[in-house]
């Protein structure tokens, strides 16, 4: 290690040389002086900003620390500054000169066996500045580098510009420090940025390196352990990309067009180039940067890209202008800045001319220097952002060694032999030590990893006026452990109010749910919460309980609103008519059969089954009320009694009534004698026994299960929510109401079997036909009821129509057998009462064939 130490590279050997400042005490430096050369070459132009301020700022801050008498009294620093070229391995080569003292310091060359070729002894030079602590890199890349070398010779360094997340690492790069935030705490800004404007998907770019890598990478843990962002693609910029790898890079992001926030970690070149090819692929404005420190607050980067570059956020760790730095750069002129080995490059591309030096002479196509030029007045000048740091980071050394220097010299003015050498593990526990207010008055500090604080100010580049080209950054912010972003001071292309959208999935309507894409937490799909579903949260619909439908917006329930058959519904008009003409009717036929009581039509028609026919009718035009009346216990009682009750009275009635002309027909063919029970007590025996069947059978469903009104929510359950109703109705369903009527239909169709078998009566008997009619017209109407009753269960209207259909059909029904039966006699009595009265000739074929029936009954039967 010792032989390849000291003897001299190819690397070194192609060194430009360092800037020398002779110290009791040397601190060594490196600077990206120049930029990394191309085509094979170590080092490429000349980087004035990067470069040369920041190594002026190290040479202003050497000076102001050498001119206090308080800081390190007697003791003067040194400096050996060196160029990395922005590369890490000339940065290595390079550095290796800082560690050689301590390398001869363990044994001069003779001990090492170190010969020339032709066994020649080497040539004794005078040995190397011992540096006790090193201010640099500036690149992540560089400072891991040369640290790993550092470290092994115990040289603390300090770096004003490495922002690494790698590099907090203590157990790799213990003798590492910064004044400048790890990107930890960056990338903690960023992801706080990023949900701030309401974004969660975002795509990241970074340049290949420590740097670019490491950044992403600490964005990427962050916004995981966060939640709420998601990456979508993390692409790399190779560190030599090939010719259209940027257009490539553009097409990349485009695969995900949603995410139009891009996080980008990329040095100054690659943040132009991927401007420019976002230009050439026509997006401008479509991508929404926010950029690193790398980008911060330059015009490098955007230069004559202004336009791409609006709206980007960038950060910066907190910086001020050092006052002094300016006065001390705008005063160096080649006569007074000769230590700068580089100044004069410097000189000659600040002010676009050439110096003529011996033997050559001067581009006739670039004008020759005056050496009268001045920095700020014959070019533009502005402090670069690093400056500050580079101050601090000297002032940290020197505060150190300051503070070691009182320890171990106590009394000492200058170096006492404690500090000769210096012992570099000692310093390092001093600089972790140290706290004081830096060049731009805020502390600087560091943690047990080396790490400053994190504080950054926060800039957006808008347009002035609508022109991109005259517009700047503006602050917008900062962040110190949390974030202060100003949103109302944010502009946009576009609306310039409105934040764009940098979404994975719009946010889901009011009664939708989030279902979501796997693996990819914010992806998803919107899927309504139809039908009886409502949104209980945001991934979650749920039916709403049976007595209740969602609100229109799906995003509750609501009561599901409650309907009837009322008195007013047009459903109930055509019911309510046929009933009070039906009873109308019905009461005239009865006050008019009361009236002319012993009149011979009366008399004939059977005067007791007839009052109780009517009144069985008239029980049946009764219950449309009962039906349209507002179901209650005593209602839904009522019902179930009356339902069937007229019908059975009725049916009983023309049933007895039927059987007893067919027997007598029949008892006729056989036998003078009459047939029995055929006196009007037993005929209201018989309608009596048989009406009684169905009040029993009524009475014991009634203590069964006592009458009560429901809500039915499923009846009027329709498709679409807005049309559901709760039906209020008593709890019977469709076959216990048939059921009800049951009974009755059987008697009818009893019935309308003895109306077949008596068709052959003779016409003398002029109440057979009109009860065959009856029943006929009777069993079609009941044959039409059925299936419109039943076809309806499923409609929406079903409790209007059923109940309708029911009524109706009642009411026919009941007027079939009132109009057959007992109008047409009404008519006689009342408009014909000349033929009311005894017809005492007799057929002499009704004479021969049938018995003269009883005394006092029904004479006219047999006329």
């Amino acid at each position: 290690v010792a032989r390849f130490l000291l003897a001299p590279s190819a690397g070194l050997a192609r060194a430009a040389g360092s800037v020398r400042l002779a110290g009791g005490l040397t601190l060594g430096g490196l600077f990206p002086v120049h930029a990394r050369g191309a085509a094979g070459r170590a080092c490429g132009p000349l980087k004035k900003e990067q470069g040369v301020h920041r190594l002026e700022a190290m040479l202003y801050a050497l000076d102001r620390v050498n001119a206090d008498p308080e800081l390190l009294p007697g003791v003067r620093l040194g400096a050996r500054l060196l160029d990395t070229c922005s590369r890490d391995t000339y940065a290595l080569e390079q550095a290796l000169s800082f560690v050689q003292a301590l390398i001869r310091g363990r044994g001069d060359g003779d001990e090492v066996g170190l010969r020339c070729p032709g066994g020649v002894p080497p040539l004794r030079t005078a040995p190397p500045e011992r540096v006790v602590a090193v201010v640099g890199a500036s690149a992540s890349s560089v400072s891991i580098m040369v640290a790993n070398v550092l470290r092994l010779f115990a040289i603390p360094q300090i770096s004003y510009a490495s922002t690494a997340p790698e590099l907090s690492d203590s157990t790799r790069y213990d003798f590492f420090s910064r004044v400048v935030p790890p990107d930890s705490y960056q990338a903690q800004a960023m992801v706080d940025i990023v949900r701030a404007l309401g974004w969660n998907y975002v795509s990241t770019l970074a340049s290949e390196g420590n740097y670019g890598e490491s950044g992403v990478e600490a964005f990427v843990q962050i916004s995981r352990e966060a939640g709420g962002v998601c990456i979508a693609q993390s692409i790399k910029i190779p560190r030599e990309p090939k010719p259209g790898e940027f257009n490539k890079v553009i097409r990349r992001l485009m695969e995900t067009p949603n995410a139009r926030g891009i996080i980008i970690f990329a040095n100054e070149d690659d943040i132009r180039r991927v401007l420019k090819a976002a230009r050439q692929a026509n997006l401008t404005g479509h991508f929404l940067w926010v950029g690193s420190d790398s980008w911060g607050a330059k015009t490098s980067p955007i230069l004559s890209l202004e336009d791409v570059a609006v709206g980007a956020i960038t950060i910066l760790p907190k910086r001020a202008s050092i006052d002094g730095f300016d006065q001390y750069f705008m005063t160096r002129s080649l006569e007074n800045n000769r230590r700068n080995i580089w100044f004069a490059e410097f000189w000659e591309e600040n002010f676009n001319c050439k110096l003529t030096r011996s033997g050559t002479q001067a581009d006739d196509s670039t004008r020759k220097c005056t050496g009268e030029e001045r920095i700020g007045r014959d070019s533009t000048y502005e402090q670069e952002g690093k400056v500050q740091f580079v101050i601090d980071a000297v002032y940290a050394i020197a505060h150190a060694l300051h503070s070691m220097h009182q320890a171990l010299c106590p009394g000492h003015t200058g170096l006492c032999p404690a500090m000769e050498p210096t012992d570099g593990r000692m310093l390092l526990q001093y600089i972790r030590a140290v706290r004081f207010n830096g060049s731009a008055g805020t502390p600087v500090m560091f943690n047990e990893n080396g790490d400053a604080p994190g504080r950054y100010d926060i800039f957006q580049y808008q347009a002035t006026n609508g022109s991109a080209s005259s517009g700047g950054y503006q602050a917008v912010g900062q962040w110190a452990e949390t974030l202060r972003l100003d949103v109302e001071a944010l502009q946009w292309s576009g609306d310039p109010r409105e934040v764009p959208s940098s979404l994975c999935s719009l946010p889901c309507g009011p009664g939708e749910r989030k279902k979501m894409v796997k693996g990819v937490p914010c992806c998803w799909h919107c899927e309504a919460c139809d039908g009886y579903r409502f949104q209980v949260d945001e991934f979650t619909c749920e039916a709403c309980p049976g007595d209740m439908r969602p609100t229109p917006n799906h995003t509750g329930c609501r009561p599901t609103p409650v309907v009837r058959l009322s008195w007013s519904s047009p459903w109930a008009a055509l019911p309510l008519l046929l009933a009070v003409l039906g009873i109308m009717a019905t009461t005239t036929v009865v006050a008019t059969f009361m009236r002319h009581n012993n009149t011979p039509i009366v008399r004939a028609s059977g005067r007791e089954l007839s009052y109780v026919l009517l009144t069985g009718i008239f029980l049946i035009y009764a219950i449309t009320f009962l039906m349209v009346a507002e179901p209650g216990a005593v209602v839904c009682a009522t019902r179930r009694l009356f339902l069937g009750l007229g019908t059975t009275l009725s049916y009983s009635a023309l049933l007895t009534k039927t059987n007893r002309i067919y027997r007598i027909f029949e008892q006729g063919k056989r036998s003078v004698t009459p047939p029995p029970f055929i006196s009007p007590t037993s005929q209201l025996a018989i309608t009596f026994s048989l009406t009684s069947l169905q009040v029993v059978g009524v009475i014991a469903w009634l203590g069964a299960r006592p009458p009560h009104s429901v809500i039915d929510y499923e009846e009027q359950r329709t498709v679409d929510p807005e049309q559901a109703r709760g039906v209020l109705k008593c709890d019977m369903s469709d076959l216990s109401l048939i059921g009800c009527l049951g009974y009755s239909l059987l008697l009818m169709v009893t019935c309308t079997v003895y109306a077949i078998k008596a068709r052959g009566v003779p016409e003398t008997f002029n109440e057979a036909k009109p009860i065959g009619f009856t029943m006929y017209t009777t069993c079609i109407i009941w044959l039409a009821f059925v299936p419109i009753f039943f076809g309806t269960a499923q409609s929406a209207e079903k409790i209007y129509i059923q109940t309708t259909t029911l009524t109706v059909s009642l009411s026919l029904s009941a007027s079939v057998s009132l109009g057959m039966l007992y109008v047409p006699k009404t008519y006689v009595i009342l408009f014909h009462p000349e033929q009311n009265v005894q017809k005492r000739k007799r057929s002499l074929k009704a004479t021969s064939t049938v018995a003269a029936p009883p005394k006092g009954e029904d004479a006219e039967d047999h006329k």
